[in-house]
């Protein structure tokens, strides 16, 4: 028989710190081919969640749909932070 008086923890595995990098990366260079403005086009997606901004071309598509949109923008933050020597 389960007890039913202990809460069950489940935690799913974040990407790595990489991931977001490497998916930005993956869909400015899909972006870019397809002759679309990169940082419109993401912007787009993460302000509206709508992933039909970001082009099939390369499956950009789908492997911006497995980052959460608030992961893309905490990983610009953090890039553009490094780069203005803030840190």
């Amino acid at each position: 028989m389960q007890n039913l008086e202990n809460t069950q923890y489940f935690k799913v595995e974040s990407e790595p710190e990489e991931g977001a990098r490497l998916v930005l990366s993956t869909v400015y260079e899909a972006l870019t081919e397809k002759g679309y403005n990169p940082v419109n086009q993401i912007v787009g997606y993460i302000m509206s969640g709508d992933p039909t901004y970001i082009t099939s071309h390369k499956n950009a598509r789908s492997t911006i749909m497995k980052v959460e949109r608030d992961e893309l923008v905490e990983e610009l933050l953090k890039e553009y932070i490094r780069n203005k020597g803030w840190h």
